[in-house]
């Protein structure tokens, strides 16, 4: 019975870590009475977890489907201060207690989205992609690096939630299979303006990428600030393998502003992989395109950034005006899954399958073992 039951709780995960429960510590027994009552012991990583309602649930549900409704109980308690300490360095696997995980040898690739102004729709494409990502099978998490203008947890449905700390370790909420961090899940009211400088910008960016648990992911995003300004710098210098995605609009004139931010990034040693041009006209009934922000500009800020890399930067697409990407991004539930038909969601889903299709090499880049 003890086994049968320990069987099926190695198939409750932990909905933050994403992890089974038996691999994290968190069952602290099986006891099972002469009458064939079984109660399991759950340890909680924090007293108030966010998700311990639906942890104990799961534990629950797992349990009676070995032993049958009503003969189950789950006894919940916290974990003390050394089995946290356990636990985060069980999730580390080996890694330094400081320093990102997404460092050149890493196999997940890491997108910096970015764009020469704001209201270009950048954050709006950010989080489409990763959700895009994640329905292709692929583990993704966004960094939200626009520490002034921080948007991502409104357009994932994440207003309002805050992320999970363990020792010095921070799990971060997730939203439709996409881990998410964002400094505006760390202040009290959304309205009040973030208003810091160089150094406390860079601490921030690089605490994200050091102290929160993303796990082993295949893609990383990080949502920058528009502009050429300390975030765009900070996330060069701590990650100068990134490649950069531009977004821009149609018109000829945002070619200019779009390819500053492309050149930064180039100056700080990452290679720019695409350009996305969004509002590429609103589709009308009869079939054509009304052009409200003009059109080419998308493919002029691809010509310009192509000079000085040895691979051309493609136009990966063009996402035309949609009425439900606007709605998805105002309720927190992305257009690729709202209205996946959509011209927009068909454009964006489009990318995330070029991207889903790429991997990292091997060439190159240290083995974790060594020969014998």
């Amino acid at each position: 019975m003890r086994e049968r039951v320990q069987a099926a709780l190695a198939r409750v995960q932990d909905p933050e870590i994403r992890r089974p429960i038996t691999e994290l510590g968190m069952v602290a027994g099986i006891d099972v009475a002469a009458a064939g009552r079984v109660t399991v012991g759950l340890k909680l990583t924090i007293a108030g977890c966010p998700a311990a309602t639906r942890i104990e649930q799961d534990v629950l549900s797992a349990t009676e489907s070995v032993v049958g409704a009503g003969n189950a109980a789950v006894d919940v308690s916290v974990m003390t201060p050394a089995e946290r300490t356990a636990l985060t360095e069980r999730l580390r696997a080996g890694r330094p207690r400081k320093g990102t995980a997404f460092t050149p040898e890493s196999l997940t690739r890491v997108y910096a989205v970015t764009s020469g102004k704001g209201g270009v729709g950048k954050s709006t494409i950010t989080a489409n992609l990763a959700v895009a990502l994640a329905r292709e099978g692929l583990r993704v998490g966004i960094v939200d690096a626009d520490v002034y203008g921080f948007s991502i947890p409104a357009l994932l449905g994440l207003a309002g939630a805050k992320p999970t700390q363990v020792g010095d370790m921070i799990l971060p909420p997730v939203a439709h299979d996409v881990k998410v961090i964002s400094i505006g899940m760390f202040v009290d009211d959304p309205s009040v303006a973030v208003a810091w400088r160089g150094p406390m910008l860079h601490r921030t960016i690089s605490q994200f990428l050091t102290d929160v648990y993303f796990g082993d992911l295949d893609i990383l995003l990080l949502d920058l600030p528009p502009g050429t300004g300390d975030v765009a710098i900070s996330v060069g210098q701590l990650l100068p393998h990134a490649e950069v995605i531009v977004v821009t609009t149609p018109q000829p004139a945002a070619a200019d502003v779009a390819e500053r931010s492309g050149v930064v990034a180039r100056q700080t040693g990452q290679k720019i992989y695409g350009v996305i041009e969004n509002m590429a006209g609103l589709p009308q009934p009869d079939g054509s395109i009304l052009e409200l922000f003009g059109s080419g500009g998308g493919a002029e800020v691809a010509r310009r950034l192509s000079a000085g890399q040895d691979e051309p930067v493609t136009l990966l697409t063009q996402v035309p005006l949609s009425v439900p990407l606007r709605e998805g991004g105002d309720h927190g539930h992305p257009v690729v899954l709202a209205a996946p038909d959509d011209p927009a969601s068909l454009a964006l889903s489009g990318v995330a399958r070029l991207l889903a299709t790429r991997s990292r090499g091997l060439a190159g880049r240290r083995l974790p073992f060594s020969p014998a």
